[in-house]
């Protein structure tokens, strides 16, 4: 069978086949970087939470740049926290690996300041631009 009966759109079932939000998408993507820093700082990693969320919640005063991604220090029994921002980094990626650049890039920026050591060190192929 073929045509646009057979596609995603939007009356498929949630969990068909081929379907992913973007949401899930966007996840999948932080998930396999995340893989590539932990295989290399496994034990300098393992108190940190890693989480996503939609949008920063900024004051009505902020500049006009929006944050990527937010580092909050843990102390004690707390753990350090990463925040992605999935919209503000969607937005600014036109293709799928455009996304996963980005993803990986602030990702490692995040992972740098943390440890407080350069980021390419966090990443050898690491690229800002």
């Amino acid at each position: 069978m073929r045509g646009p009966g057979v596609l995603p759109g939007p009356l498929t079932p949630r969990g068909a086949p081929l379907t992913r939000s973007p949401r899930e998408t966007f996840d999948g993507v932080v998930l396999a970087s995340l893989q590539r820093l932990e295989e290399r700082w496994h034990d300098e990693l393992g108190l940190v939470e890693l989480a996503v969320e939609e949008t920063p919640m900024v004051p009505d005063d902020w500049g006009e740049t929006v944050p990527l991604a937010s580092l909050v220090r843990g102390g004690g029994a707390t753990p350090s926290r990463i925040v992605l921002f999935r919209r503000p980094i969607e937005l600014r990626a036109e293709t799928r690996s455009d996304l996963e650049a980005m993803v990986h890039v602030v990702l490692v920026e995040q992972v740098s300041e943390l440890l407080g050591i350069p980021p390419d060190e966090v990443d050898p192929g690491y690229e800002a631009d």
